[in-house]
């Protein structure tokens, strides 16, 4: 995950340059869309797709000054009709190449802390659609390591309206603002849910009771509310459904591309490493070790106290046991145990090439050609390390929680891989070969918008691959609100059936293009003895590199890594 700002501006190269600004389409408002909420009255406006959106609508008061880490509190409301034509602020971040396209430098302060507002697209007839019925509503967590990214990136309209579904992206606090555990700060609590450390699964938490109060206003069903997230956004979907704060806030789970990892509050606060967030040790950089001062610190000398290797590069934070919002032990032994997690149904899964995103720009596997085209600099190792490490990813994610649910009597999971390889090239660039289907490769399938890395994209979904595509997107987005309506994801017109995922036989869906073998059920459980068997058998490696595999596990699993390297014959590197 370190590396992942750094990938962002090789992938800018990767694109021949820096991106144009996108000019933004001056907002109308329509005064179709006037509603009512618990605030006061709001007006918002009609997406080029034809949605009805409004957008920063408050779910909190702005967690500045006093409220910086504390619980969110209410949010005031207002006087008159408020404009909802506008996107917020993001959360305070930092930039990184991916922010080229807005003409921005990597390594920039941006964003603000008051920030704590959701976006809403839906259908123009949702309140009066389907006889009457309200529709399931869909609250998207984006990603970003949980230091970077925005709601505005998200655009539901197409979901919203092929689906008849409400998309709700929400903004929640980032990095050390989200994060944070602290004994001034738990010293000083006023309420019990104060003394967190997860500051950001409460945001989640205060989005969800706002989008249960609000939502109908919209023709939304505040009895039928999904989360879904990607990556980080996929870890806070975990971190809510072990959650006990979260009880009865939402009705199903989507994890893409997730995590069921967390750090033990007193690593977090005193001997982590930088991703941990220690933050006793940060205070101390900071000069301020009391509540009050630490709240006094500004935005921008907080996220220089969190930044690591200079600009532009900020330490990641982990899901923290701290026993308020989470509980005091393992976020993943949370999901053995029945009644420790929500048992809603929920859908696991990953990508086959996640680990590709996180390779092209590891000089060890790539090289630049002419200075800007990237190639793998040995196929074979490059595609075997990625293969391994995401079967890793896989497992983790999918086999291993589906399988602790299982055993603790929750069966109504389900879990997919997205496998879509067909990336365009450019002279020595094959993003088919780079990326193939990457880390984040499944989302503009599931919201049918194809815009996911700035001008690579381009590249990346060229016009050869439009027909493919959008079939795809369309399949992808109806198991996903099939999902979304009733908990079942093959209850769909035309949708193949999705079997649960059993111990037995595993079933997981394949998700790809025709092209490749369309959507379909793989069956069988992946384990980690059957990857150690693959890379000791595999013709592709030289024992040499059989090793060097053992310690890019070693970066992320060093158990793992062990045991692998004494099965494969690779000694343990030195501590």
């Amino acid at each position: 995950m370190k590396q992942i700002l750094s990938i962002a501006a090789a992938l800018m190269l990767a694109a021949c340059g820096k991106a144009d600004a996108p000019a933004a389409a001056p907002a109308v408002p329509n005064e179709a869309t006037v509603r009512v909420i618990a605030g006061g009255e709001i007006i918002g406006l009609t997406t080029a797709a034809g949605a009805h959106s409004w957008r920063a609508l408050p779910f909190a008061a702005p967690p500045v000054g006093d409220l910086r880490w504390r619980a969110p509190r209410a949010p005031q409301g207002w006087q008159g009709r408020r404009d909802a034509t506008a996107f917020s602020a993001r959360c305070a971040q930092m930039s990184n190449g991916l922010n080229a396209s807005e003409g921005l430098e990597p390594g920039l302060f941006i964003g603000a802390e008051d920030c704590l507002t959701l976006d809403i697209y839906a259908p123009p007839d949702a309140r009066t659609s389907a006889q009457g019925k309200k529709l399931p509503v869909m609250v998207w967590i984006h990603g970003g390591s949980n230091v970077w990214g925005r709601s505005s990136s998200y655009d539901g309209s197409k979901l919203a309206l092929k689906e008849n579904v409400i998309i709700v992206p929400v903004q929640y606090r980032l990095g050390p603002f989200g994060w944070f555990a602290n004994a001034a700060m738990r010293d000083s609590a006023e309420t019990p849910e104060d003394a967190a450390a997860n500051f950001a699964l409460l945001d989640l938490m205060a989005s969800l009771r706002w989008v249960r109060e609000n939502i109908e206003a919209f023709g939304g069903d505040p009895a039928n509310i999904t989360i879904f997230g990607e990556s980080a956004g996929g870890h806070n979907v975990v971190g809510l459904l072990a959650s006990p704060l979260a009880e009865g806030l939402f009705d199903r789970a989507i994890i893409q591309s997730g995590s069921f990892d967390s750090v033990p509050l007193a690593e977090a606060e005193f001997s982590g490493a930088p991703q941990s967030n220690p933050s006793a040790v940060v205070a101390a950089r900071l000069g301020a070790t009391d509540a009050a001062g630490l709240r006094g610190v500004s935005t921008e000398a907080l996220l220089g106290a969190y930044s690591e290797n200079g600009r532009g590069r900020l330490a990641l934070p982990a899901m923290i046991e701290d026993g308020v919002t989470l509980p005091s032990y393992p976020l993943r032994d949370a999901f053995g145990v029945a009644g420790a997690f929500h048992a809603v149904p929920i859908i696991t899964g990953t990508n086959r090439d996640e680990m590709k995103f996180f390779h092209i720009a590891n000089p060890t596997l790539t090289k630049k050609i002419l200075g800007v085209f990237l190639a793998p600099r040995d196929k074979d190792f490059y595609n075997a390390v990625s293969e391994y490490l995401s079967r890793i990813w896989g497992i983790r994610s999918v086999d291993q929680p589906a399988a602790l649910m299982a055993a603790a009597g929750h069966e109504d999971v389900y879990a997919y891989r997205f496998d879509w390889d067909e990336g365009g090239r450019l002279l020595f660039t094959d993003t088919s070969q780079l990326l193939g289907a990457s880390h984040a490769m499944e989302i503009p399938f599931v919201f049918n918008r194809f815009i996911l890395f700035g001008k690579l994209d381009k590249i990346l979904f060229n016009k050869k691959t439009v027909e493919t595509r959008e079939e795809l997107a369309i399949r992808m987005g109806a198991y996903w609100a099939a999902f979304a309506r009733d908990g079942a994801p093959g209850n769909g017109p035309g949708l193949a059936q999705w079997p649960r995922w059993s111990t037995d036989g595993g079933s997981v869906m394949r998700f790809d293009s025709t092209n490749d073998g369309g959507v379909g059920v793989m069956q069988g459980v992946a384990t980690f003895d059957a990857l150690t068997a693959d890379i000791k058998a595999d013709l592709r490696l030289s024992p040499d590199e059989r090793c060097k595999i053992v310690e890019a596990v070693r970066f992320w699993l060093d158990g793992l890594a062990t045991a692998i390297g004494e099965d494969v014959g690779c000694a343990a590197s030195p501590s």
